[in-house]
């Protein structure tokens, strides 16, 4: 049934903001919400902390490239959604970097967690918004995992700007920041679904020296020319380091997990030594494979998304579903193709509202243990 938790205002017009936020308070229960711009109307925030200060609302939100609403994207306006129950939330800013601050950020996450934590019967999800430019997320899921383990499903994703470039992108009623993660403890909540649909060649690298989301060697030669002559090997393009910003989006690694799973991680920088930056940290001795994205099976990927959708909780059809697309995804995927699975995703649901935003990398279980990773190029769904 369609709860109308959902609001997407095709403006930041302040009188329809508040007309919004006034309607749910009328219905009696405290209110806390999360609110999602796109990066073109971030100079709305101030308005909007201001209005729900003023109301006693307790406010979580980020700033994205643009937001999804029903099968589009959309570069205008603002989702407002209320939580059903009121959540815990804590905004965290200025990060440190390298396996020492991931520690102490899993910690610091972990600490305020535990505290908040219902009943183990409880179906608790814990939903994370980073600021893309946090290096070490993968890292800080590691550290998180080894203190709550399997108390909480993980989800969430990166926020920001698509150019990758630094911008104060989360907020609560308070304060703005950047290299920050905003966390929200929701419960009762059955966690989210992701998926890639990338289909993996057989021909597979390893990356033998890597430090964070850096890769300096491949098979112990330089990063650059080996992902050049895998490109051109099975793919029949060739990359240069004029082009690379032009083509790399396109033909992404893959690592591939001990339980079969595959991780996305695009390349988006490279430097004069020959190594290639990604979003998102790559072990060390990592296996890969080079990926292309024509090779993506959407059919695939939307019926694992909607199927999963129905194991977590029952189905989606009248429901208001949460949807994150990777920008990146996007990007290579092309914007016809992309619209084109927004569109079959909110067909296969039937859902009453698809809502969401373009992300800049994803936080998932695995579908075997639950683990929590960090992937790039997938698409991230829950129901709200």
């Amino acid at each position: 049934m369609n709860k109308n938790n959902m609001r997407y205002l095709a403006s930041t017009d302040l009188l329809e903001i508040e007309s919004v936020l006034d309607e749910w308070l009328a219905q009696g229960a405290p209110l806390s919400i999360l609110a999602m711009l796109p990066e073109t109307e971030k100079a709305a925030v101030p308005q909007l902390q201001s209005v729900c200060r003023q109301r006693n609302i307790a406010l979580a939100g980020g700033i994205f490239p643009a937001l999804i609403e029903n099968g589009q994207f959309r570069t205008d306006g603002i989702w407002l959604m209320r939580f059903a129950d009121t959540p815990y939330l804590a905004l965290h800013e200025n990060l440190s970097s390298g396996e020492g601050g991931a520690r102490q950020t899993a910690q610091t996450i972990a600490d305020g967690v535990k505290r908040h934590l219902p009943s183990a019967q409880q179906k608790t999800t814990l939903f994370m918004l980073f600021d893309a430019m946090v290096p070490n997320v993968s890292s800080i899921l590691d550290e998180l995992y080894l203190s709550l383990a399997n108390r909480v499903h993980y989800a969430g994703v990166n926020a920001g700007s698509e150019t990758f470039q630094p911008m104060p992108c989360l907020f609560d009623a308070e304060r703005i920041v950047q290299n920050g993660v905003l966390v929200m403890l929701i419960s009762p909540h059955h966690g989210a679904i992701l998926e890639h649909g990338y289909i993996v060649p057989s021909a597979t690298i390893n990356a033998s020296s890597t430090e964070g989301n850096r890769i300096a060697q491949i098979d112990w030669r330089p990063a650059f020319e080996v992902y050049q002559e895998m490109v051109k090997a099975h793919y029949g393009v060739e990359i240069t380091r004029e082009n690379f910003y032009q083509y790399g989006v396109h033909f992404p690694f893959g690592v591939l997990r001990a339980n079969h799973n595959v991780v996305v991680r695009i390349p988006v920088a490279l430097d004069d030594s020959g190594a290639l930056f990604c979003v998102g940290e790559v072990p060390a001795n990592s296996v890969l494979v080079v990926l292309e994205a024509p090779q993506v099976d959407s059919e695939l990927t939307l019926q694992a998304l909607t199927e999963g959708l129905a194991g977590l909780n029952g189905g989606s059809a009248d429901e208001e579903v949460l949807l994150f697309y990777c920008a990146g995804r996007r990007m290579h995927m092309g914007l016809a193709a992309a619209s084109h699975e927004l569109a079959g995703f909110a067909k296969r649901t039937q859902a009453a509202k698809v809502g969401g935003a373009l992300s800049l990398g994803e936080i998932g279980g695995s579908t075997l243990w639950g683990y929590p990773l960090f992937h790039n190029a997938t698409l991230v769904t829950t129901l709200w």
